[in-house]
């Protein structure tokens, strides 16, 4: 289906079938705003327009990113440039083996003072949160992640402490085949909505970075575009998109093709399709509309659901990666047909 078979419904028929009626004023300021921040990106992110673009979309969706790719094709560069690009709280963490899950999610300490323990926050408590090299920690260290990136809060000692919103987790990882690396478990990449691979830049490109990082960062001279509330406002009209019921069965659709297709034996999990669901959502919005397509659906199959799924040894043996098998899928899979 292309982009020209939109889907043309009046506000009457959207409240009648549950979907609220955007305003056009908010929708306004998530294409302003997200169009400043793409632009704000792309001066330091040579030539990655659409990893920039992801980045976005997974900000509005009130995602996590995951950034992969071999050492020095600008991963952590590209979480660091997001985060100055918004004027909120931000915290870097360099995961190493010998971090400790209370590094992370903060620990109780005794106050002399008071004659009790008072809690001390740790690098979690952001509204960014730039984790660098997150495979490079033991797997007990990954896990102090699991509660902060699904329920936006951290229990310590019995206590429950609530997360700054809008939050959002930027992680870059290395390929499980460099040294020193732990593969992060099944549960924490599903928790993460979306994953990107940087790649090598063009030829074009790396003689434009040479030009630009040559004599100094630009990152030196970028200036945030937009706040933590702003981010919170974009976020909740983006919620508000309307996805049709066939829009959502098609997304249900395309998750079980993962769960039944013999070239895997891990499909997608229901946080997954809610993720894929809120990804299109944001995606719908960056293109000017107030309503999501199978078009953004597709656009974002393959960076949300890809991370999610396990190859079987036959898949593994024809190299077929997970894109691979979820291009296939999104052939086979039937598309709804649009309504007028």
């Amino acid at each position: 289906m292309s982009t020209h078979d939109e889907v043309h419904q009046t506000q009457e028929q959207r409240r009648l079938n549950g979907g609220p009626a955007r305003s056009g004023a908010a929708l306004d300021q998530v294409l302003q705003v997200a169009s400043s921040l793409q632009t704000a990106m792309n001066t330091v992110i040579e030539g990655k327009p659409a990893a920039v673009r992801t980045a976005v979309t997974a900000l509005l969706a009130e995602g996590h990113l995951l950034i992969e790719d071999v050492p020095g094709v600008g991963k952590t560069m590209l979480a660091k440039t997001l985060a100055r690009c918004i004027d909120a709280s931000v915290r870097r963490v360099q995961f190493t083996p010998d971090l400790l899950p209370s590094d992370i999610t903060g620990v109780s300490v005794y106050n002399q003072d008071v004659r009790d323990f008072e809690f001390r926050p740790g690098a979690i408590f952001a509204n960014v949160v730039v984790g660098d090299e997150i495979n490079r920690a033991s797997p007990k260290t990954q896990s102090a992640l699991l509660e902060s990136m699904e329920e936006a809060q951290v229990t310590v000692d019995g206590t429950t402490y609530a997360l700054p919103r809008p939050f959002m987790v930027l992680a870059t990882q290395n390929p499980i085949e460099m040294e020193g690396t732990y593969p992060l478990p099944e549960a924490q990449r599903d928790r993460f909505m979306a994953r990107i691979s940087m790649g090598y830049p063009s030829a074009r490109s790396e003689v434009d970075m040479l030009d630009q990082h040559g004599a100094h960062s630009p990152l030196d001279d970028l200036r945030p575009v937009t706040d933590a509330a702003t981010v919170i406002q974009m976020i909740d009209a983006v919620r508000s998109v309307h996805a049709s019921a066939a829009l959502k069965q098609y997304v249900v659709d395309v998750t079980q093709a993962t769960r039944t297709s013999s070239a895997l034996r891990l499909g997608a999990s229901p946080r997954a399709s809610l993720h894929l669901l809120r990804a299109s959502r944001a995606h719908a919005a960056l293109a000017g509309r107030d309503h999501v397509l199978p078009d953004d659906v597709q656009s974002m199959t393959i960076p949300v659901l890809a991370h999610r799924l396990m190859l079987t040894g036959e898949s593994q043996l024809a190299h077929r990666s997970a894109a691979d098998v979820l291009t296939d899928l999104l052939q086979r899979v039937r598309v709804p047909a649009p309504t007028r």
